[in-house]
């Protein structure tokens, strides 16, 4: 699942302000400090989207109800920008997606099932890192329509796009141009060649195109709460470009003990993909603060 930046400001905004974070004496996992070791302090990040932002705050808010120290470095921006950051050891807990993350690590990468993902992710991923256990919740990239065009055009599926797709402009975050579960993928594997690709963002700018005409198809998240309230249609994917996208800590191994360990894997035991459509409700209608949102959630599951 793409997961995203706002352009190069954004990357050499969060490249600076994460440099500048490396100042902090003995803490910084770059000088040999001990975050995540016993009286450390653990750093969380998220990516530049809301469902991130609270589900590092999910992250957090568990550990710290463990007695663990936590940093929140948040809406750091796409994985082009954080991976780098968390293999270094800069930051030791980020909320991934393990599809889109092993699409990162192996360009060639099959797997499409949970299982088969993760078993992947584990021999590709280097040795700093790890996935902890995957939870039940995803969210898929997806590729969708308004619901006149697909009844105007007997769309069900990608493949069902081939006899118009010369007539489509797809629109979505910019790295859906260049990523296999995007543009790419969907030309290579449905043999799809769109008119036109217009870069745009990962929810309401692209949503606003997709409603008003000004795109035929747009790459929304599937836990996306205007899906359903906007009547669209997320087009099936029988050939699994996008594959299983399940919420995953990924984690920076040596510098996460056990005690943080088993308060995120009781988090992923426990979110479910209702959860995060509920929680992007939340936050996109009402506009609830994640932190909060993230505290509502933890208190009902009888993590916090």
């Amino acid at each position: 699942m793409s997961r995203f930046i706002r352009g190069a400001a954004v990357a050499l905004a969060a490249t600076l302000a994460l440099a500048a974070c490396g100042d902090s004496g003995g803490d910084d996992p770059l000088k040999g400090g001990d975050k995540g070791g016993a009286g450390g302090t653990i750093t969380v990040g998220s990516a530049d989207f809301a469902e991130s932002e609270v589900i590092m705050e999910l992250y957090a808010q568990a550990m710290e109800a463990k007695g663990v120290k936590v940093e929140r470095k948040p809406k750091i921006g796409a994985r082009e920008v954080y991976y780098g950051q968390v293999e270094s050891g800069a930051i030791q807990v980020f909320p991934e997606y393990n599809g889109a993350l092993l699409a990162r690590v192996d360009k060639t990468a099959t797997a499409s099932t949970t299982e088969e993902v993760d078993a992947a992710l584990k021999t590709k991923l280097p040795a700093s890192l790890e996935i902890l256990t995957a939870s039940k919740a995803e969210d898929k990239d997806a590729l969708v329509v308004t619901s006149d065009t697909a009844t105007k055009n007997k769309l069900k599926t990608i493949e069902d796009l081939k006899p118009i797709a010369k007539d489509v402009v797809v629109g979505g975050p910019p790295e859906f141009k260049t990523r296999q579960q995007g543009i790419v993928g969907l030309e290579k594997v449905y043999g799809l060649k769109f008119k036109q690709f217009k870069s745009l963002d990962t929810g309401p700018i692209t949503l606003s195109n997709l409603t008003k005409g000004q795109i035929q198809a747009a790459n929304l998240f599937t836990t996306n709460p205007a899906i359903a309230k906007e009547k669209l249609v997320a087009l099936e994917d029988p050939k699994n470009v996008f594959g299983a996208q399940n919420v995953v800590p990924l984690v920076y191994k040596s510098k996460v003990n056990e005690t943080a360990r088993a308060a995120l894997d009781a988090v992923s035991a426990k979110l479910t993909t209702q959860d995060l459509i509920d929680m992007n409700g939340k936050m996109e209608t009402e506009k609830a603060d994640p932190e909060d949102v993230a505290k509502e959630w933890l208190k009902k599951s009888g993590l916090a």
